[in-house]
């Protein structure tokens, strides 16, 4: 009998098939950090005033531009990617709940704890072969 599972599985067990599918991954998810780091960057005031309306100071947005920027960085190139996974990851929960825990805001609540899945199993699996991480590794 045909199994979907098994297809698939031998399929990504190929070592450039894993390894590319690493980087797409990581790519994914960098994206969303690097827009949203430079954007903060660009809009500096108005993300300061947003801040702290939501009752976050905005002394912190410095911080969350290196986090966010940074850590987008660091994911893309799978640069200390186990690190920066979990930083974007425990920054994803916190962030979901300071800015998106309101009922009118659940779909970005729920993409944040999706995002963090996601960074947690970056942490857990690494970077793979076409990183920064594996020739430093290596």
């Amino acid at each position: 009998m045909l199994n979907p599972n098994a297809v698939v599985k031998n399929i990504v067990n190929q070592p450039n098939t894993e390894a590319t599918i690493a980087l797409i991954a990581r790519i994914l998810l960098a994206y969303i950090f690097l827009v949203a780091g430079w954007g903060k960057l660009t809009a500096y005031s108005a993300t300061v005033g947003y801040m702290e309306s939501m009752g976050v100071p905005g002394a912190m947005l410095p911080l969350t531009i290196l986090v966010e920027f940074g850590g987008g960085l660091a994911l893309l190139f799978g640069f200390q990617a186990r690190f920066a996974a979990l930083g974007l990851g425990v920054f994803s929960l916190i962030t979901a709940f300071l800015f998106h825990g309101g009922a009118e805001d659940g779909i970005n609540f729920m993409k944040n704890f999706a995002m963090a899945g996601g960074l947690f199993f970056l942490m857990l699996q690494g970077a793979g072969k076409f990183s920064l991480d594996h020739i430093i590794e290596k």
